[in-house]
């Protein structure tokens, strides 16, 4: 098989990376959720060889980013797991968890899902990065995220760009506090939680 390629992995790898330098400074092991095609783990382990970038997905996911993978032939990327945010999580903790455009492909229960997994899988002094669109205060941010959500909608009713404060009570509710609320091109977010008590 052919690399899957994501055109907006591909544009948004570098502003994200930015930011990711600084909030990820002194991590060491990074989850990501979702990986996808699996450029972004190739573009951010490249990009900072101190960490340990672990990829996930569903299974149907993997031989793609496997072949993403392989080819950069890292010494800081595993092989991905398979991550289904219903079923097992890995036992390891990390000190840094990534995911990017997979809370409004999510249906609800599962972004409830994937914020409750988070205790059992994260460091005491853990930070959680998501990227992607977001409602703030019930509204959207632009007619091109409102059009995209008609369009998430069309394609699964339990589709939908989710809002931050909606987001935000998940985080606290297992001990994550939002740090850094960021606007990001093409009208997408990312956002940062540090767990409480952890520090700046």
């Amino acid at each position: 098989m052919n690399k899957p390629y994501s055109a907006a992995s591909e544009r948004n790898g570098e502003p994200i990376l930015v930011l990711l330098r600084q909030w990820f400074a002194d991590r060491r092991h990074v989850l990501e959720i979702g990986s996808g095609t699996g450029q972004h783990a190739v573009h951010f382990a490249t990009a900072m060889p101190h960490l340990i970038w672990q990829s996930s997905d569903r299974a149907e996911n993997l031989p793609g980013i496997r072949l993403w993978l392989d080819e950069a032939d890292l010494p800081n990327t595993p092989a991905p797991l398979e991550l289904d945010v219903m079923g097992a999580w890995p036992c390891w903790r990390y000190d840094a968890i990534f995911s990017a455009n997979t809370l409004h492909i999510m249906a609800w229960h599962e972004v409830e899902s994937f914020f409750a997994s988070l205790s059992g899988v994260t460091t005491d002094d853990a930070c959680v990065a998501i990227y992607g669109p977001f409602n703030i205060d019930g509204q959207f941010t632009s007619e091109s995220n409102a059009a995209f959500d008609r369009e998430l909608k069309m394609r699964a009713a339990h589709m939908g760009i989710r809002d931050t404060s909606d987001v935000d009570v998940l985080a606290a509710s297992v001990g994550f506090d939002l740090a850094e609320d960021i606007a990001m091109p093409a009208n997408n977010r990312l956002r940062l939680w540090r767990r409480r008590g952890a520090g700046s």
